[in-house]
């Protein structure tokens, strides 16, 4: 018999409060900004007795802008704690990158060169010693703000019958005691499994042309570096959806 859990059609957000969650931005400044304008707007005209507004990591790598995407990302946390932050495997091989300049993890082979563009510094990636004296130059160009943002990221959160994570969890394993990799690397086991969780599960880390809604689980990454399309997912009491902005 398999375990009880929360189904998506039963799920509910916290009594009074509404909750968005904002898929993988991947240094689109552009469309960060745009899902931020319509959210605000939102919360402008219907005035939620409370709300949080969670974002699901994957902030820098890839897109043009990584740099603008942190300072957004930074100023928004000094202005309202209501806006909360996890972090992406993404995140946390740029701060890998910058403990030891490793030329085999994931910055430098997925999109890190973007990355340290964005912050004005030329990417060499072709040796050790171009790797080491690139992050010597990041490390000096980087502001002390956007570090410490990175590295005072969460791994997950939850509000009512929603659990928020970056790629998801290990099915079987209680929500208070996953792992920090499984929680931003995982796929296959995951993805796969159909079983009800403790919650249902709202996450990125894996891009789909449309978003997901399953019984168990919400993928909202739309692969806004390659597609255009940055999504989130709102919820209301009982009422959910998912919603997205584009841009060329």
């Amino acid at each position: 018999m398999k375990a009880k859990g929360v189904d998506f059609a039963s799920a509910r957000a916290p009594e009074g409060m509404r909750l968005y969650a904002i898929g993988d931005p991947h240094g689109k400044l552009d469309l960060l900004e745009a899902m931020h304008k319509r959210i605000a707007d939102e919360i402008a005209r219907d005035r939620p007795t409370d709300w949080r507004v969670v974002h699901l990591g994957d902030y820098v790598d890839r897109g043009p802008d990584s740099r603008g995407v942190l300072e957004f990302l930074v100023a928004l946390k000094q202005r309202d704690e209501r806006f909360v932050f996890l972090t992406g495997n993404h995140d946390q091989g740029m701060l890998q990158f910058l403990a030891t300049a490793q030329l085999d993890g994931i910055f430098v082979r997925n999109g890190g060169t973007e990355t340290v563009r964005s912050y004005g510094v030329d990417a060499v990636f072709e040796s050790p010693e171009g790797a080491t004296r690139t992050r010597n130059q990041l490390m000096d160009a980087i502001p002390e703000a956007h570090l410490r943002f990175l590295r005072e990221l969460d791994y997950s959160c939850s509000f009512g019958d929603f659990f928020f994570c970056h790629a998801g969890i290990r099915p079987g394993v209680a929500l208070d005691k996953q792992s920090r990799d499984d929680l931003i690397w995982i796929r296959g086991t995951f993805l796969d499994n159909d079983d009800l969780f403790e919650k249902v599960i709202v996450h990125g880390h894996t891009p789909q042309a449309d978003p997901e809604i399953l019984h168990n689980r919400v993928n909202i990454d739309t692969g806004a570096c390659f597609t255009g399309r940055l999504t989130a997912f709102v919820a209301e009491g009982d009422v959910k959806q998912t919603f997205s902005v584009w841009k060329a």
